[in-house]
């Protein structure tokens, strides 16, 4: 199969999450120990909930990986959910108040379940951890071709800087509150011409926007300075384009994020994303009992008070896979050796020929 791509499987309290990423070249050098660190990163304290000292996350490479390398079949991924055990045979009360802002209304009418535990089981932020096993195998492929992704906490509850990030947290903890955020996602040493600008569908930023927006809690994407652009002139909203002394492109701005026309032109690509806050509150929600038709409550379980640092890595991970999947289809290939023989050329920076009057890379 051509084009990198995953899909997960398992629920929170099931016994696995598990996730398969096909189109991987042969030949990428892959260990358990280069998925272990995202997963650490994955598992921040700051405005975790009680879980986290349960869950301590690896991911066993089950498929797809011999003597260290991939072999060009499917990768398959497990990761063990601890807290299984705890719940195994355990009778378990029905959610029968959905929680608004959460899968358990629409997922539950859609499915026709008369439980939301079935609905909450799988739209659980707790998937993200296989998501983020699948992100870093496509992490370390973007490596083998200098191409990295690092993401960062911009702001939490409409505030910014560690200190009063941390401060925010805490007293939503204590007021039995949540909190949401903005992450910012930059793409460093992408080549130009990712992705394309003839097909809608096929535009690096659609694909990034639309992956980006699949992320549980995730309300709103923007690219480069986004939203910013439509409040300036357009000569005040682009990245205007000159020469170096080598002949060679240079911008003094990056305003549109990387990306022009659909197509990577080279510079970091930014990606933000809006997260809202989660919908389970200690204080409860207005809601309807399925049961009975009546008003209720919404019913507290255990929660994360503000996943927002923890959903950095599974941001970038995302983010992986969409540059992994235009990369290879950028190169073409079916072993990382000939996909690096052919990125050669893709790399150098587009030098002016002038008897063609074009530039070529």
């Amino acid at each position: 199969m051509n084009t990198i791509q995953y899909i997960t499987a398992g629920e929170s309290h099931g016994e696995a999450l598990v996730a398969v990423v096909t189109g991987l070249p042969a030949g990428l050098a892959i260990a358990e120990g280069d998925i272990a660190a995202d997963l650490a990163r994955r598992q921040n304290p700051l405005g975790a909930g009680g879980r986290m000292a349960i869950e301590h996350d690896t991911a066993h490479i089950l498929a797809g990986v011999m003597a260290g390398k991939t072999t060009g079949a499917p990768v398959a991924l497990a990761i063990e959910n601890r807290n299984h055990a705890a719940w195994k045979g355990r009778e378990v009360a029905a959610i029968t108040t959905p929680r608004p802002g959460h899968a358990d209304f629409a997922a539950s009418v859609k499915y026709g379940y008369d439980d939301a535990r079935l609905a909450l089981e799988r739209a659980s932020a707790r998937e993200t951890a296989a998501r983020v096993a699948a992100g870093a195998v496509c992490r370390k492929f973007l490596a083998e071709f200098g191409i990295s992704v690092e993401g960062r906490v911009l702001e939490i509850g409409g505030v910014e800087g560690e200190e009063a990030i941390a401060d925010a947290i805490a007293k939503a903890k204590a007021e039995g509150e949540t909190l949401g955020g903005i992450i910012e996602i930059v793409a460093r040493g992408v080549p130009v011409g990712l992705g394309a600008s003839v097909v809608a569908a096929e535009r690096l930023d659609a694909r990034l926007a639309g992956a980006l927006m699949g992320m549980q809690a995730i309300k709103g994407v923007e690219i480069g300075d986004g939203f910013m652009l439509a409040r300036r002139r357009g000569s005040e909203a682009q990245d205007e384009i000159a020469r170096d002394a080598e002949g060679g492109v240079v911008r003094g701005t990056n305003r549109n994020g990387g990306i022009e026309g659909g197509v990577s032109n080279g510079e970091a690509i930014v990606a933000r994303i809006a997260m809202k806050p989660i919908p389970t509150v200690l204080k409860g929600l207005g809601t309807v009992d399925f049961a009975t038709g009546e008003a209720a409550r919404t019913v507290y379980e255990r929660s994360d008070f503000c996943p927002v640092p923890r959903a950095v890595v599974v941001a970038e991970a995302i983010e992986c896979v969409v540059l992994a999947d235009a990369l290879k289809e950028k190169l073409g290939g079916d072993s990382i050796d000939e996909m690096k023989a052919r990125f050669a050329s893709l790399a150098k920076e587009p030098r002016y020929d002038a008897a063609a009057k074009v530039f070529w890379p």
